[in-house]
């Protein structure tokens, strides 16, 4: 069925799925919403519409973090409540009172994070329905979904940009049996069981109002067969009444074409002559349809590129507001048309430039916002401001402004409310299209949203788009995005407000799957500005979460704005639930600030995974460069740990009931394509550090040497493969393990110290060797090593974290175990047989963890021998043993002088601290000490 508004409350069977399954028709009978019963859905809005103008008129409403900046009435005009309001939802909390459940302890609940391949493209209709700075495809989030939840089940997405979580958890209850097919074969091929289907109660928030209301559109259901006519009509309208502006006259002088854009290129000098050159004319190769580097200069004949011509600026008079206004030349130059269906291009004629002209003097449409863009305050200003771009309507030509004007006007009479906010998520998205900002494209199908994603960039030439060239398409296209029933009544509430106040009970929510800003690679708030003036309801971004240096807003700022995100969410979650991060940035330091955000704020991370983009796969992460889309998967520690953590903290036991704690929350065995991968979580260094972090970010030092660590979780736990298990797991591992091929090694690369060691102990623990035997492969791995970290010698690592066999006493274990399984000459042989003493000289192996503790101490003692002469030095320090930082600022924690921690770390550079997560750690911690 293609209408999907309206209809009873859904009744819930005991496994939380529809008892119901028929949707209800638009309309129709009776709706309940929130347990109230009203006659309609336009009785339901009024009602809460009336509701929400009342607290609007509370002073203290207006007060919560993150409330956007625009007047009661244009907020209740994009608002449909309880189910989406433009600024902080005051009914979130009723609906996680009737349709959420209370958190149980005693209900056993256990998963695993989700480490299956998941391959979704982004061309699925519903993905492409609006398009946003990021996103993630809906069938991408799916399958998480169905792992971490039941149907029924309470998702959190407090960073939901379009909205895709909500259709995610909708999806699960309304996907096609040919999806729902393929994802039990591939969780069958992966012995993951059956997923349950149904759909989950979604709350979706983001901070800007724009990205609310189109998330609102795409979750709340409406009718699509009336939308798609009312769309139509409002094409026909717009038409009939400005169609003029966009007409020809073909090239045989008698038949009137239909323009599809208006190419306008902008205007320069020659350095040369000072006579004017048309870019677009001389710089276009007519042939390749390819902008030449260089051309000669139409009037003089000099070489010339875009770098030496000179810029003119024309002075005019706004005509929105009768101000002087100076920016740069642009002339038309190309029109390109159709008639009878076919396409056709021309050089603009007198009358087509008298048309022009005569649109320019007609009186500027009202509702084209005229305010000025935050230029001092945005990234992108330098971008638009010395070009003469510095209001909203400076960028629609007047032409375009009358066409956007006109949509804007006639979809904001609509009666219906439902119908009228899915015509603005329609007309919205020719917005940036028919404004300046979209480049002439020539090597592209078609000129439609040429803009330059992320950026306010203006382009020496640009596509003028006619209203029907951009929209006609795009009306076909929702329909058949919005065909497949998605969106049912009561399943999805939407807020605007801060991340970090969400104003929820605690411990409500199920699952959280977030896509959280990340850094510096996108001002949401700007690029938001643009639209939202439009709204008249703009985004508050004081709070906004991102790295904006013009709004003095660095990388520690960003990590702390985050921190009270994770915070929020770490309140609202169950305990013992998930929470899925997918994170977008290339540099370490951002991530390693993410992640120190969600272990300040107490989850505790447990995979994380790279998500390959053209493989459309999760792999493992195992080194801190960051090139890919990452997926981190962390849960809120459950089964009374953090009650007992408070009794045992400081014992030996806190670290233990920590471990397996965590072991219990990992994944046991991965596997694809018929062999399996290490789990990194697993491996010793990785289960230190998580623990590590867990007793700092409690305030609570350590109470166990590396050493003594490592010697107590081989005791206590199974090692299977460089991985340590609980018994339980270790059993279902060797199971598994019989039936695949191999095991598939992390791939190590060395960078600094620490992971040079660890490399050096991957290449050990396969074949005990000599200084000769890894000198070549590892100054082969040196050429990624960090610039500012001091470069060890191999024989130092070697000397300070290994042991070689000098021929004294037996051969040890790790040697004669290799040598015994290598050489059939050297097999059955006694530990002190000369043959295999002989081969066994010089080889080093990783000592047993006795031996182990005595090499630390040392090793440590060293190291603060050289932490003590970094502190000693007043200067910038360049070059410096991370290690030795890192041991010395434990120690400085574990005494209390975190002075010393903020002093040394000012005069390293700041790079190597964002960069380093234990680094990162300690000086946060420090600088939170300190107040």
């Amino acid at each position: 069925m293609r209408r999907s508004n309206g209809g009873n409350q859904a009744r819930l069977c005991e496994d939380g799925t529809d008892a119901q399954q028929q949707p209800r028709i638009y309309g129709e009978d009776t709706i309940e919403c929130l347990g109230l019963t009203f006659v309609n859905d336009e009785t339901r809005r009024a009602y809460f519409l009336e509701r929400l103008r009342k607290k609007l008129e509370d002073p203290e409403f207006r007060k919560i973090d993150g409330f956007p900046i625009g007047n009661d009435e244009d907020i209740l005009e994009f608002s449909d409540p309880p189910y989406y309001t433009a600024c902080p939802n005051p009914f979130s909390e009723d609906f996680i009172g009737f349709y959420g459940k209370s958190y149980n302890p005693s209900v056993p609940y256990n998963r695993k994070p989700f480490a299956l391949d998941v391959s979704e493209g982004k061309t699925d209709p519903i993905y492409k329905a609006h398009s946003y700075h990021t996103k993630v495809p809906h069938l991408a989030i799916v399958p998480s979904i169905l792992h971490y939840t039941e149907p029924g089940d309470v998702i959190l997405d407090g960073f939901c940009g379009t909205g895709m979580t909500g259709m995610a958890a909708q999806w699960c209850g309304s996907s096609t049996e040919s999806y729902r097919r393929r994802v039990e074969t591939n969780w069958g091929e992966q012995d993951l069981g059956k997923p349950k289907w149904g759909a989950r109660f979604c709350i979706l928030n983001d901070l800007s109002p724009f990205a609310s209301f189109i998330a609102a559109n795409y979750n709340l259901p409406f009718d699509v067969d009336a939308f798609v006519e009312a769309g139509h009509r409002l094409l026909d309208e717009v038409r009939s009444e400005l169609g003029w502006m966009y007409e020809t006259m073909h090239t045989d002088g008698k038949t009137k074409g239909r323009i599809e854009y208006t190419v306008w290129s902008e205007v320069f000098t020659c350095p040369e002559c000072s006579m004017e050159i048309i870019f677009l004319e001389e710089a276009l190769d007519k042939d390749t349809k390819q902008v030449r580097d260089a051309f000669p200069c139409p009037h003089c004949g000099v070489r010339l590129t875009k770098d030496n011509l000179d810029r003119i600026f024309q002075s005019r008079i706004d005509s929105a507001n009768g101000c002087s206004w100076r920016r740069i030349k642009y002339q038309p130059s190309l029109i390109s048309y159709v008639v009878n269906g076919k396409k056709y291009e021309k050089v603009p004629d007198q009358q087509d430039l008298k048309l022009i002209e005569y649109i320019e003097g007609l009186p500027f449409p009202k509702e084209v916002p005229i305010n000025r863009f935050p230029i001092e305050r945005m990234y992108h200003g330098s971008r638009i401001g010395p070009k003469g771009f510095t209001h909203i309507h400076h960028f629609f030509l007047l032409r375009a402004a009358h066409a956007v004007a006109a949509l804007w006007r006639k979809v904001m009479a609509h009666s219906d409310a439902r119908l009228r906010h899915m015509l603005l998520f329609f007309v919205e998205q020719a917005i940036w299209g028919m404004s300046i900002l979209n480049r002439y494209s020539p090597l592209h199908f078609s000129q439609v949203n040429r803009y330059l994603s992320g950026v306010y960039y203006v382009a020496s030439q640009h596509a003028e788009c006619s209203p029907w060239y951009i929209l006609n398409g795009k009306l076909e296209r929702l329909a058949k995005a919005f065909d497949i029933k998605i969106a049912v009544p009561n399943r999805t509430i939407v807020d605007t407000r801060n991340a970090a106040r969400l104003g929820l009970p605690n411990n409500c929510i199920d699952y959280i799957f977030t896509d959280p800003p990340f850094g510096e690679n996108i001002y949401y708030s700007d690029l938001n500005f643009f639209t939202e003036s439009w709204y008249k309801i703009f985004t508050n971004s004081s709070q906004e979460a991102i790295i904006d240096r013009v709004k003095g807003k660095d990388l520690p700022e960003y990590q702390h704005l985050m921190q009270a995100c994770f915070e929020e969410y770490f309140r609202v979650l169950k305990p013992g639930r998930w929470m899925t991060v997918v994170f977008h940035n290339s540099r370490s330091s951002v991530w390693n600030a993410i992640q120190d955000a969600m272990v300040a704020a107490r989850f505790v991370v447990a995979d994380v995974r790279t998500m390959d983009k053209q493989q459309g796969s999760y792999r493992q992460v195992t080194s801190s460069a960051v090139k890919q889309d990452l997926v981190i998967s962390a849960y809120k520690p459950n089964g009374g740990l953090e009650e007992r953590f408070i009794v045992e903290a400081k014992t030996e036991e806190s670290v233990w009931d920590f471990v397996r704690t965590h072991l219990s929350q990992l994944p046991v065995f991965v596997s694809k394509n018929g062999n399996s991968e290490v789990i990194v979580e697993r491996q010793d260094f990785l289960l230190f550090d998580r623990m590590v972090a867990f007793h700092l970010r409690r305030g609570v030092n350590v109470p166990l040497s590396a050493a003594e660590f490592y010697a107590g979780l081989a005791q206590r736990f199974p090692e299977k493969d460089g991985m340590y298990f609980l018994p339980e797991q270790a059993a279902e591992y060797d199971k598994k393990r019989m039936n695949v091929k191999e095991i598939i090694q992390l791939q190590l690369s060395i960078t600094d110290e620490s992971s040079a060691i660890q490399w050096i102990k991957q290449q050990l623990a396969k074949k005990p060797q000599t200084l000769q035997d890894l000198t070549p492969t590892f100054m082969k791995e040196l050429a990624g090593w960090s610039k500012h970290e001091k470069l060890l010698e191999l024989r130092e690592l070697l000397e300070q974290n290994f042991i070689m066999y000098e021929c004294e006493g037996e051969v040890p274990g790790p040697i004669h175990s290799y040598l015994s399984t290598t050489f059939k000459e050297l097999r059955n042989l006694s530990k002190t047989d000369p043959a295999l003493v002989a081969k066994a000289k010089n080889r080093w192996y990783i000592p047993d963890h006795r031996r182990a503790g005595d090499l630390e101490k040392l090793r440590e003692k060293a190291l603060l021998k050289e932490f003590h002469l970094i502190a000693e030095s007043k200067k910038r320090i360049k070059e410096f043993r991370i290690e030795a930082v890192r041991a010395g600022f434990k120690k400085c924690w574990d005494e209390g002088d975190h002075k010393t921690i903020l002093e040394i770390a000012k005069n390293l550079p700041t790079s190597v601290v964002e960069e380093d997560s234990h680094l990162l750690m300690y000086t946060d911690l420090a600088r939170m000490r300190q107040g």
